[in-house]
């Protein structure tokens, strides 16, 4: 059932791949550089975080402006418009509602882990003028707006905010040794290591 979107995300990596791996290198390169010259202390894991959110940024920038000009959809400013007209399990609600939604989960968590906001506001709007940005840009070249885009990507957005917000209260009542930085240092280069493993068997 969840075929659409495991397609949409290989596409995702068959394409961004080479970007990735550049940008990583570039990325790495300029930060351990910094780093040694200011004779700056490196904490790993709050590192490997911010370059799977580099990583997350150029699939999203590959989604949203990679595709094809369409020519069978019309502009939508109505409201759950586009939303209502797909059937509950379907491939198209997996690929245009749920994959919406999931599309902006990790920058809800994103904004929320850089931010630490009290409040869901702040996610609620950065999210609206990011989504708001992406399809007056999709527009411009050759796709369409669709405000129902817009809609799925705050709650996505939300939703992110609330996973962090859980996450972080489950953190703070863990054992201080399992909050230190060399267990977050060990967890982080484990996940990442599989990460890749995964995403490189299926280029």
């Amino acid at each position: 059932m969840l075929n659409p979107i495991a397609n949409a995300i290989q596409d995702v990596i068959d394409v961004t791949w080479p970007m990735v791996i550049i940008s990583i290198v570039v990325a790495v390169s300029l930060r351990v550089a910094y780093l040694i010259k200011n004779r700056m202390h490196c904490t790993l894991y709050k590192e490997l975080f911010s370059l799977i959110f580099i990583i997350y940024i150029l699939c999203l920038f590959q989604i949203v402006s990679g595709q094809d000009v369409v020519s069978w959809s019309t502009n939508n400013f109505v409201p759950f418009k586009e939303i209502t007209r797909y059937r509950l399990g379907t491939n198209l609600f997996f690929k245009n509602v749920l994959g919406n939604l999931l599309l902006f989960m990790p920058f809800g968590f994103f904004v929320s882990y850089y931010l630490k906001p009290k409040k869901v506001y702040l996610v609620f709007f950065m999210t609206l003028f990011t989504s708001l940005a992406i399809e007056l840009v999709q527009l411009y070249i050759g796709r369409v707006f669709d405000i129902d885009d817009i809609i799925l990507n705050v709650i996505g957005g939300v939703f992110g905010y609330i996973i962090y917000y859980l996450l972080d209260k489950f953190a703070s009542k863990l054992p201080s040794v399992l909050k230190s930085e060399i267990f977050l240092d060990i967890v982080s280069v484990i996940l990442t290591i599989i990460i890749t493993i995964l995403l490189f068997t299926h280029i």
